[in-house]
């Protein structure tokens, strides 16, 4: 069932949070719900080189508060803050709420989040660089900054052929039915000249063993985790040796530690 499931939706409540807070009575959940996707389906086309990872909406009476979680927040807030200004009236006029409050948060680590490197292998698909050169690329650059497994799935006319396909590229571990593992999802497309083609990312970024806080905007790997995602994957290393030499030698189990006859 790891294939079936969506990673994020398979981890929601247990190490990741939803990435929309408030509450909806039977009257006005739809409502609310089509306005979410409004919100997030504007802003990705209006900040459309703005490095966007994931749009946390979280609603008070009255008040509607959006978090942008960005790995190039100069572009969204623009000269002296002049095109956050711009953006929050023009969500105004589109929710038709008075009082709305859009916060930027920064994401240190880009090479480790799904959306940003989909979104990067997209864009380089569009101006005709090799499919094969951008995923590797991308691979390295998660691997490098401490990813413990990565794997970037591309669906379509790869290359501009006739027939169209899939090919896959994996890289170190992703685990997806164990739920402590924090593995980032995302599903992007790239608009080319000859069809439309589907980049599917997994990045597993480590185990978390504490208890997580669900709240979306916090940012993971930090002080919280017990370690960063490199010193788990040094630690589990050290251990590596002694568990492969007891699994192979096998000479306690046949009492003599030669081959049978």
């Amino acid at each position: 069932m790891g294939q079936k499931a969506n990673p994020i939706g398979n981890r929601l409540g247990i190490i990741r949070g939803w990435e929309s807070n408030w509450y909806g009575s039977k009257k006005d959940y739809a409502g609310k719900l089509i306005e979410d996707h409004k919100i997030r389906t504007y802003l990705n086309a209006r900040i459309n080189k703005g490095g966007i990872s994931k749009i946390v909406i979280e609603r008070t009476l009255g008040k509607l508060i959006i978090t942008i979680h960005t790995s190039k927040p100069g572009i969204i807030i623009g000269k002296g803050g002049g095109e956050v200004d711009r953006i929050k009236e023009e969500l105004k006029k589109l929710t038709g709420k008075d009082d709305v409050q859009i916060n930027i948060l920064e994401i240190r680590r880009p090479e480790l989040d799904a959306m940003i490197v989909g979104d990067t292998i997209a864009r380089q698909i569009e101006n005709r660089i090799n499919f094969k050169r951008a995923t590797k690329m991308a691979i390295a650059s998660a691997l490098r900054m401490g990813a413990e497994g990565i794997k970037i799935k591309l669906s379509g006319r790869l290359a501009g052929a006739e027939i169209a396909r899939s090919e896959e590229f994996k890289q170190g571990r992703v685990p997806l039915h164990t739920f402590r593992m924090d593995i980032d999802y995302a599903n992007v497309f790239a608009q080319t000249v000859y069809g439309k083609i589907g980049i599917k990312v997994w990045i597993c970024k480590g185990e978390v063993l504490a208890k997580r806080d669900l709240n979306p905007n916090f940012i993971a790997g930090g002080k919280n985790e017990g370690g960063g995602v490199g010193d788990r994957r040094e630690r589990r290393d050290d251990n590596r040796g002694d568990r492969r030499d007891d699994r192979r030698g096998g000479g306690d189990r046949r009492g003599g530690g030669g081959r049978r006859n």
